[in-house]
């Protein structure tokens, strides 16, 4: 007889991801090199928490890599620049466009502008229109533009940048990437895309600790206004990132803390 308990399910009990941002419904479509496709079931990692099962995850494929997702790890990437939104946001890169429409939500933002240079997903967006999901306060906020991140300047000050245009989650040019950016823009605050992971391998090839101290020096070497090393859990939250995420892309330099 066939021990049934050896075809059990690994995964039963284990309570699935769950957020509270608004995920806005995808019709699964394409335009030229992207489509938007779905996975009803996976097993995905986030950006600080552990894996977790995820239902109906949609992500954006170019030429076989994902761009953009539903995905934990994406959803709790860009989680602290949502949260702590406010005044006029400018976000590089329209992706799926979860991350515009959910700062548009926000009272304490006045105005969300995108700047989109792929002609396609401008194209991808105006057939999703996710804007007619919002209500009628939240859509008045979007502005979405075709430009240059690099080049783009804006016509209103900037409350907080949120550049996203990146497929790594890191690499070794973004800290001056971000800096080029904000010479045009000069945001008050700026939250770029895997800014904990950019913090800390350059915290630790500074020879610094991972702690508050260490992290907001490393911040005041990039010379910019980053939103985040002031946040009580930021630092709890960073080194749970790299502990997930870094692996041997630590720069040249001192080795990482061995809890990492």
């Amino acid at each position: 007889m066939t021990d049934q308990s050896a075809f059990a399910d690994p995964f039963q009990g284990m309570a699935s991801y769950q957020t509270d941002l608004f995920i806005p419904r995808y019709t699964l479509s394409s335009q030229g090199r992207w489509s938007l496709r779905t996975a009803p079931f996976s097993i995905s990692s986030g950006y600080w928490t552990p894996a977790m099962p995820v239902h109906d995850m949609v992500a954006l494929i170019r030429d076989g890599n994902t761009w953009m997702s539903t995905a934990p790890l994406e959803l709790e990437s860009q989680e602290i620049g949502i949260r702590h939104a406010g005044g006029h946001v400018l976000i590089y890169g329209m992706g799926m466009g979860w991350c515009a429409v959910n700062c548009a939500l926000l009272p304490a933002v006045t105005r969300v502008t995108v700047v989109e240079l792929d002609p396609d997903i401008l194209e991808l967006h105006r057939e999703l229109d996710l804007a007619s999901q919002l209500p009628a306060d939240a859509r008045a906020k979007l502005h979405i533009v075709q430009g240059d991140a690099y080049k783009y300047v804006p016509d209103l000050p900037v409350d907080l940048l949120m550049p996203d245009i990146w497929l790594p989650l890191m690499n070794d040019t973004r800290v001056e990437e971000v800096q080029r950016m904000q010479e045009k823009v000069k945001a008050a605050r700026v939250y770029f895309w895997g800014q904990e992971l950019e913090l800390a391998r350059h915290a630790v090839a500074a020879g610094r600790a991972l702690d508050d101290a260490g992290i907001a020096a490393t911040a005041v070497d990039f010379g910019l206004p980053l939103l985040g090393p002031e946040l009580p859990d930021y630092t709890a939250r960073l080194r749970s990132a790299a502990r997930q995420h870094m692996r041997d892309r630590w720069l040249p330099g001192p080795p990482p803390p061995a809890d990492l």
